[in-house]
């Protein structure tokens, strides 16, 4: 008889999305070997970096943009506009990784395959802490926004898995699912009588709430960046938790996985994650959604490949959204925020209607 241990190690060999299930080998046909999917999605990243540098209301040849990076001369007027758009790229880079592994976290850790950050309550968490540190305690910087963020998108997390927790079965995937779509909407209709009683809260709200990059400075961006490192790592570290989820949690504990604590380490590691990216620019839809059912159609369902490739996949649908909203509207600009909204719906019935894996 097998010890539990050889019972764990054996799992991620049987799961969806790997070569020793045979059902899903059928399922595999047509996807991407693991190397040509990091491959790919590393020289998007690359071709999406390089277009955020080159592409705005003044367009700039891959030759100056290059000198503008690395050879900046002072007054030149087109290395200036690179200069500029270094901190805007930076923070999509660091925005995408922070919202397509958050979705891929939420999406393993509810086994919902709707999940994204809002269905735990984290961005409804971390915009009331926003409103009510503005309009409660009067502040106005990056640095206290991004801590009334990740209190209140900690709190509302904690109060969601308390919620799922009480009662009988403790907290499972669908009770955490309904009690954050609850929670999320009772502190938005809170959020929205404190935006009511000051007209000031609610012009600093305003330009927060669509979700925008131009506004975060290289100070602003490396105040986030300790928070998104602990959440990546812990993330990355828990691809085969994750796996044992998918089996349920049942199947989970008798392999000796702790699913009560493994579950509060990883939704700690969502808010982390969540909370610093909503703090510097605001709420971003569908990035969370649609990243990791992208790449588990490219690679299957195993989590180890879903949260390496989410972490890649995210950073190339917020730049690119962010670039395309330069041009769309010139000389105006559409907000990121936007942008993936309209961009990220038609991706995902896409993704539906070509048959593409979406569960778990």
């Amino acid at each position: 008889m097998r010890s539990r241990a050889h019972q764990a190690i054996a799992v991620d060999d049987t799961l969806p999305g790997t070569a020793g299930n045979p059902r899903d080998s059928r399922r595999s046909v047509g996807r991407l070997p693991m190397w040509a999917a990091v491959l790919l999605l590393a020289l998007l990243v690359l071709l999406a970096t390089a277009a955020s540098l080159m592409i705005g209301a003044r367009p700039l040849s891959p030759g100056t943009t290059w000198a503008g990076l690395f050879h900046p001369v002072p007054g030149n007027g087109d290395h200036d506009v690179v200069q500029s758009r270094i901190p805007r790229t930076l923070t999509g880079l660091l925005i995408g990784l922070a919202l397509g592994l958050a979705g891929a976290g939420i999406q393993g850790i509810t086994r919902n395959p709707l999940g994204d950050p809002g269905i735990l309550g984290v961005n409804a968490g971390a915009a009331l802490g926003v409103v009510a540190g503005i309009a409660v305690f009067g502040i106005s910087g990056a640095g206290g926004r991004i801590v009334s963020a990740l209190i209140g998108a900690g709190v509302a997390s904690v109060a969601v898995y308390a919620i799922a927790a009480s009662g009988r079965g403790g907290a499972t995937p669908v009770k955490l699912a309904i009690a954050g779509a609850a929670l999320s909407v009772t502190l938005f209709g809170v959020m929205r009588g404190l935006l009511l009683l000051s007209s000031q809260t609610l012009e600093e709200f305003r330009h927060w709430q669509v979700g925008n990059l131009t506004a975060a400075s290289l100070g602003q961006i490396g105040q986030v960046v300790p928070f998104i490192v602990v959440g990546a790592v812990v993330l990355l570290a828990s691809g085969r938790v994750f796996n044992l989820f998918a089996m349920g949690d049942d199947v989970a504990a008798s392999l000796g996985l702790p699913v009560g604590l493994a579950r509060i380490v990883t939704s700690v590691a969502v808010v982390l994650l969540c909370g610093a990216a909503t703090a510097l620019v605001g709420p971003i839809a569908f990035v969370g959604l649609l990243v990791p059912h992208a790449v588990r159609a490219m690679v299957g369902s195993n989590y180890h490949r879903i949260l390496l490739l989410s972490a890649l996949g995210g950073p190339v649908i917020v730049l690119v959204a962010d670039t395309i909203g330069r041009v769309v509207l010139l000389p105006s600009e559409v907000a990121v925020g936007v942008m993936t909204a309209v961009i990220g719906a038609p991706l995902l019935i896409l993704i539906l209607r070509t048959g593409r894996q979406v569960e778990l």
